[in-house]
C-alpha cells in the first residue's frame, strides 16, 4: 500500500493556496481590485453575507486574492483556519481587543517589539487590564506568574531586537494548565524555522511585511489558529476595519513562494556574521541563538529547525560608535525593517524601540550601543567585509578623535 507523501514546507511555499484562485488557466492568482460583489441571486447573496455559504461580498470583509495568501500561510502553520491584516501591529492589538477585557490580565516578557511593549505598559492600563512582563528566558518566573491567574500569555520568540528564546513548549503546557490563551509571535522565526502551533500555542502571529513578503515592498499582517478563535478575530477585524490590501497580499504571495530559498541563505549569513563579530574587540556582545554559548541556544536547537536571519550585536563607545559603523557600511540598508532580500540595519532607538525613551530601552536590557541586523541573500563574503571595512574604519575614526 503507498501512503501519502507528507508536502515539504518548501513545495507549500510554492504551491499552497493558489489551486483555488487561479482563472482563465493563468499560473498566478490575480490581483481581485474589486471592492463589492454582484449576486443576481438574491438568495444567494443573503447566504454569502450570513456565512451559509462560501463567497465575497465586500472587500473590507473578505477579498479573494488576501485569501490565496491566507490559504498558504494557514497550510504552512498547519493551521485551522486564518486571518490578515493590514500591518503586523493591527494583527496583535486586534488579537488582543478581541479577548480582552477589563479586568483580564496579561503575562509575556519584557523583550517584545517596541510596539507590543507599548500596547503592554501604555494602552492597555488604560483599560484596566493588568500587564506583568517577565525577565525574558526566566521560566520559573514565567510559570509563577503565570499560575497566579491570566487570559493571555503572550510569546516573542526569538524576540526583538535581543533575540533572546522562550521555551514555546513548556510556556504552552503552563499556560494552558492556567486557562489561558497562548499567543505567539513568529516573525523572526518564520515558519520554515518555528512551527509554534505544534509545539502547544493557541495563536501564531506574523508582521507579513518581513520575512513572509521578504522585498520591503508590502505592508500585511496575519494571525493562525483553531477556527473557533480565529473567527472572533476575523469578525472584530472585519467591523474595526484593519483589512489586508489585495495588492500587499499579492506582492507578499509571490514573495512567499521564495521563502524557503531566502530564510535558507539568510539563517547561513546570520551564523557566519554573528561568528565574525564575536571575534571583534570592537564588539562587546553578539546576540544569536546558533551560537553556543547563547543562554537560550539549548532550546532554540530544540524548538527551531534554523537559528534565523536576525542577529544584534552591541559596540563598544555606544551611539558615537554606532554613528560611525552605520554610515560605513556599503551593502546595507540603515532602515527601520527587516526580513528583505538586502541586508538592513539600524540602532534600536530608531528601528525596534523608537517609541521607548532611553529610560526605557535600558530597562529592557537593550544599550543604546546595539546594531540590529537582518541579514539579506548577499554573498556570506561579501558580508563579512562590509561589516570588516566598517568596524575597522570606526575604530580608525575613534583613535584619530
Amino acid at each position: 500500500m503507498t501512503h501519502k507523501k507528507e508536502i515539504d514546507l518548501a513545495t507549500k511555499t510554492v504551491w499552497a493556496g493558489e489551486a483555488d484562485y487561479l482563472v482563465h488557466g493563468a499560473t498566478q492568482v490575480p490581483v481581485v481590485l474589486s471592492v463589492a460583489y454582484n449576486y443576481d441571486d438574491i438568495d444567494e447573496w443573503f447566504d454569502v453575507a450570513t456565512g451559509k455559504k462560501a463567497g465575497h461580498i465586500y472587500g473590507r470583509n473578505t477579498n479573494p486574492t488576501v485569501q490565496s495568501f491566507e490559504d498558504k500561510i494557514k497550510e504552512m502553520e498547519g493551521a485551522e483556519a486564518v486571518t490578515s491584516f493590514s500591518t503586523g501591529m493591527a494583527a496583535i492589538s486586534n488579537t488582543l481587543a478581541t479577548f480582552l477585557v477589563p479586568g483580564d490580565r496579561i503575562v509575556s516578557i519584557k523583550d517584545t517589539y517596541g510596539g507590543t511593549n507599548k500596547i503592554f505598559s501604555e494602552f492597555l492600563p488604560r483599560q484596566q487590564i493588568e500587564v506583568h512582563l517577565c525577565d525574558t528566558g526566566n521560566m520559573a518566573e514565567m510559570e509563577k506568574e503565570i499560575n497566579k491567574g491570566c487570559e493571555i500569555l503572550y510569546l516573542e520568540t526569538p524576540t526583538n531586537p535581543t533575540v533572546k528564546i522562550t521555551d514555546i513548549e513548556r510556556m504552552a503546557k503552563a499556560g494552558k494548565e492556567a486557562g489561558a490563551l497562548v499567543i505567539v509571535d513568529n516573525t523572526f522565526a518564520t515558519p520554515m524555522n518555528q512551527r509554534p502551533l505544534a509545539l502547544g500555542a493557541d495563536l501564531v502571529i506574523h508582521s507579513a511585511t518581513k520575512f513572509l513578503g521578504g522585498h520591503a515592498d508590502a505592508l500585511g499582517g496575519v494571525v493562525c489558529g483553531r477556527k473557533a478563535l480565529i473567527e472572533p478575530i476575523f469578525h472584530y477585524r472585519e467591523i474595526n476595519g484593519a483589512t489586508m490590501d489585495p495588492m500587499a497580499a499579492y506582492l507578499v504571495l509571490r514573495g512567499m513562494k521564495t521563502l524557503h530559498l531566502r530564510v535558507r541563505e539568510q539563517c547561513k549569513n546570520a551564523m557566519a556574521l554573528a561568528l565574525y563579530l564575536q571575534k571583534q574587540d570592537i564588539v562587546e556582545d553578539v546576540f544569536y541563538p546558533g551560537l553556543p554559548d547563547h543562554p537560550n541556544h539549548d532550546i532554540a536547537k530544540k524548538q527551531m529547525d534554523d537559528f534565523g536571519g536576525m542577529l544584534s550585536f552591541s559596540v563598544k563607545g555606544g551611539i558615537d560608535t554606532v554613528r560611525k559603523v552605520l554610515p560605513k557600511l556599503q551593502f546595507a540598508h540603515r532602515a527601520a525593517n527587516l526580513g528583505a532580500v538586502e541586508t538592513t540595519v539600524g540602532p534600536a532607538r530608531t528601528t525596534s524601540h523608537v517609541e521607548c525613551t532611553p529610560e526605557e530601552r535600558a530597562a529592557l536590557g537593550i544599550p543604546e550601543g546595539l546594531i540590529r541586523v537582518s541579514c539579506g541573500i548577499e554573498a556570506t563574503d561579501d558580508i563579512i567585509h562590509d561589516f570588516e571595512q566598517a568596524l575597522q574604519a570606526a575604530k580608525s575614526d575613534k583613535l584619530l578623535s
